[in-house]
C-alpha cells in the first residue's frame, strides 16, 4: 500500500487562516495526501507552567474557531488535498464529526484518555493514534478496545520536540508491528530522513511537521520541512511504491530481450 504524506500544519498560522490557506497550498502542491491541524478550546486547558511562560496566550491566538475550521476545509478541497485534525477533548467529537466523518488524529499525550479514543473509534472510519511519551501497558491496552483493529492506525512517535536521531527508536516501529497491522509514523526530527525510513518499513501513514518559513514564530515552525522538502519525500514515497509492485518469480517483459539474446553469448 502506497504511504499517506501528513503535512502536520498545526498551529504553525498562530491563528491566521489567510496564511494557513497558503501552507495548505503549499502543502497539496509538493504532494501531501492530508493537511492537518489541531482543535482545541483554551476553556478546556488546565493551569499550567504554560501559564507562566506565554504558551497560553499562544494557544488562544491559534485557537480555531468552528467558522475557522469550516474555511480551512473549503481550502483543503480548493487544493485537492484532505482535511485532519487532533482532537484533545471528547466535547469537540460532536462537531469533528460533523465536519469531517472519515479520519481524525488522536495526538501522542492523550492516548491515556480512554474514554476519548472510544469516542473517535465510535464515530470515524480512521483513526489515527500517536504512540508518544506513552507507556508499553497504555498502548496494549487501547489495541483491546472495540473496533481498534477494523479502525485504528497506531503512529511510532517520539514526544520531543525536535526529535535528535538517537532518539527515533525504530526498533520500536516493529514491537507496534506485532500489535497492529497498520502501523504509522509521526516524526518531529528536523529534516525528512526519519520519513524517508518509515517509508521504507512500510508506514501505512506518514506525519511531517510543516512550514512554509522557518522563521515564523512558534516552536513548530523552527524544525518543520519545507516545500522543498515534501516534494523530495513525495518522490520517494512515489518511487518506492513502483519498486514494490510484484512482478513474480519469472522473466519479466523488460528482461525478454537479455533473455532471449544474451544468455550463453560468450560460449561459442
Amino acid at each position: 500500500m502506497k504511504s499517506k504524506i501528513i503535512a502536520e500544519i498545526g498551529w504553525n498560522h498562530l491563528g491566521n487562516i489567510k496564511l494557513a490557506e497558503k501552507f495548505i497550498k503549499a502543502a497539496a502542491d509538493n504532494g501531501a495526501d492530508f493537511c492537518k491541524f489541531q482543535t482545541w478550546s483554551v476553556n478546556n486547558l488546565k493551569s499550567g507552567k504554560w501559564d507562566d511562560d506565554g504558551r497560553r496566550q499562544i494557544y488562544e491566538k491559534a485557537q480555531l474557531s468552528e467558522k475557522d475550521h469550516y474555511k480551512l476545509k473549503s481550502f483543503c478541497k480548493k487544493y485537492k488535498v484532505k482535511f485532519l485534525t487532533s482532537v484533545f477533548n471528547i466535547n469537540d467529537i460532536a462537531f469533528l464529526k460533523k465536519l469531517n466523518s472519515e479520519c481524525i488524529k488522536i495526538p501522542s499525550h492523550e492516548i491515556y484518555n480512554i474514554e476519548l479514543i472510544k469516542a473517535a473509534l465510535k464515530n470515524f472510519k480512521i483513526v489515527l493514534i500517536s504512540a508518544g511519551a506513552a507507556k508499553w501497558k497504555e498502548i496494549i491496552n487501547i489495541t483491546k478496545l472495540r473496533n481498534f483493529k477494523k479502525k485504528a492506525i497506531l503512529m511510532h512517535c517520539v514526544s520531543s520536540y525536535p526529535l535528535e536521531k538517537q532518539n527515533i527508536n525504530f526498533p520500536k516501529f516493529y514491537k507496534l508491528r506485532k500489535l497492529s497491522k497498520n502501523i504509522g509514523y509521526s516524526g518531529h526530527f528536523n529534516g525528512i530522513d526519519d520519513a524517508v525510513i518509515a517509508i521504507s518499513l512500510g508506514a501505512s501513514f506518514v506525519e511531517k511537521h510543516f512550514t512554509i518559513n522557518k522563521t515564523l514564530p512558534g516552536r513548530d515552525n523552527k524544525f518543520a520541512i519545507l516545500p522543498n522538502d515534501l516534494k523530495v519525500l513525495n518522490e520517494f514515497r512515489n518511487n518506492v511504491s513502483f519498486m514494490n509492485i510484484d512482478r513474480g518469480l519469472n522473466v519479466q517483459k523488460c528482461e525478454i530481450d537479455i533473455f532471449k539474446n544474451y544468455r550463453g553469448r560468450w560460449s561459442k
